[in-house]
């Protein structure tokens, strides 16, 4: 297959399986410049398939990075309303959402912590209809990334400069299951085998997780509608579609106030165009109530004080060390990859879709479900070859989920 080949699909691929853009539907495609040939590959597939109206928002790192290195103080925590309604008009439509990232994991590196303290709090604010939508699958959204030059640099510094958007390139292709046969089908099968998985754990209805591993003694206890979910979502209507590709995850929600013990992060976390590494987070009573890091300390802190419900867990994700990017051994820098090459927790809001009925709740009332809200849902890798995951029954019975990163059934 060559190059083209594998662009044509990917492009059909975000289309018509993560974006699942239908007849007469409108859709948004949030992007940078690093992705303008691809991304008019991505509308030109669009409309082939029936989109009644593309839009593109292009933004550009090196542009956001004058923003916060120049622009005054107060501007930091305000948010353009242009942005939100935008967003809540596709909402109102019932459009599609596609993200293409390819984002300079550093490009943010150097700007203080209140700039981006306060924008996060802004955009979160502005943003809450929008996320809404987006965490009870009100809209069809998706996520998908292609290479950049610094984020190719950053992935592979030991290449030489022309050989590094092209290897990003070749392992992207590899994580979304193109190479081989047809990418649809692909998708099917792999989609499938995540779903028996989520069945198994939805079948033994565990009241609490229990994580071992270096720097990791972790107690999670999971609500008693909890549902493990996968990467295939649902709108209202029915139609299908996957949030995240590549996806290798199993997930579900912890109980808010049931987390207790500290855990490590495995691989670093790119925040807001910074990297946050060689940390360890300790709960207790679902509650963060002491961070450690070697790298990027004060973000992390205040990371977990955005709001009230940073300070506390959303998302619990299984992730087997063997996974295809796992097994890769390369670091991507990029959350939507090294996620789903490892188990993962969230800080924030939990998915209402991961409570039996939970989409049809308000905020205040998944609230006193013990369902965390919050304005920000940042995940972070724990997982490693040497994580033991125990599923602890109702009456006590304690079973393996995993044994040395692997899924023990």
């Amino acid at each position: 297959m060559t190059f083209e080949e594998k662009l044509e699909q990917f492009a059909e691929l975000a289309v018509k399986v993560g974006a699942n853009v239908q007849k007469g539907q409108t859709m948004l495609i949030n992007t940078t410049t690093d992705t303008v040939d691809f991304t008019r590959l991505v509308v030109k597939k669009a409309y082939e398939a029936g989109a009644a109206r593309v839009t593109v928002n292009f933004s550009d790192d090196v542009i956001n990075r004058e923003f916060f290195d120049h622009a005054p103080d107060d501007e930091f925590a305000k948010f353009p309303r242009w942005i939100s309604e935008q967003r809540d008009e596709l909402i109102e439509r019932k459009g599609t959402l596609l993200w293409i990232d390819a984002a300079d994991p550093d490009s943010l590196t150097g700007v203080p912590v209140e700039k981006l303290s306060a924008y996060q709090k802004a955009s979160g604010k502005a943003l809450e209809n929008y996320r809404d939508a987006v965490m009870n699958d009100k809209i069809a959204w998706s996520i998908i990334a292609v290479p950049s030059k610094k984020w190719a640099a950053k992935v592979f510094p030991n290449l030489e400069e022309d050989q590094q958007v092209p290897a990003l390139w070749e392992a992207i292709f590899k994580t979304v299951h193109i190479g081989e046969g047809n990418v649809i089908d692909n998708w099917t099968h792999h989609l499938k085998a995540l779903d028996e998985r989520a069945a198994i754990l939805n079948e033994k209805r565990y009241a609490k997780l229990h994580y071992t591993a270096p720097g990791t003694d972790l107690t999670i206890e999971l609500p008693d509608k909890h549902i493990w979910c996968t990467g295939a979502s649902y709108t209202p209507d029915g139609t299908s579609f996957v949030a995240n590709m590549p996806t290798e995850e199993v997930y579900t929600m912890p109980s808010k106030y049931g987390v207790n013990g500290y855990v490590s992060n495995t691989k670093p976390l790119a925040f807001q165009g910074n990297i946050i590494d060689q940390f360890k987070i300790t709960f207790e009573n679902g509650k963060i109530v002491k961070t450690e890091a070697g790298v990027g300390a004060e973000l992390l802190q205040e990371l977990t004080k955005a709001d009230e419900g940073s300070q506390y867990l959303g998302e619990v994700a299984l992730v087997p060390h063997e996974s295809p990017i796992s097994m890769s051994n390369i670091l991507y820098y990029n959350t939507l990859f090294d996620e789903n090459a490892s188990n993962h927790l969230a800080i924030g809001e939990a998915y209402p879709t991961c409570y039996e009925g939970g989409s049809t709740l308000t905020k205040e009332q998944l609230e006193e479900k013990g369902i965390n809200t919050s304005i920000t849902h940042e995940d972070f890798m724990v997982g490693s070859g040497e994580m033991d995951i125990d599923g602890i029954l109702p009456d006590g019975t304690v079973e393996p989920i995993f044994r040395k990163g692997s899924w023990a059934f």
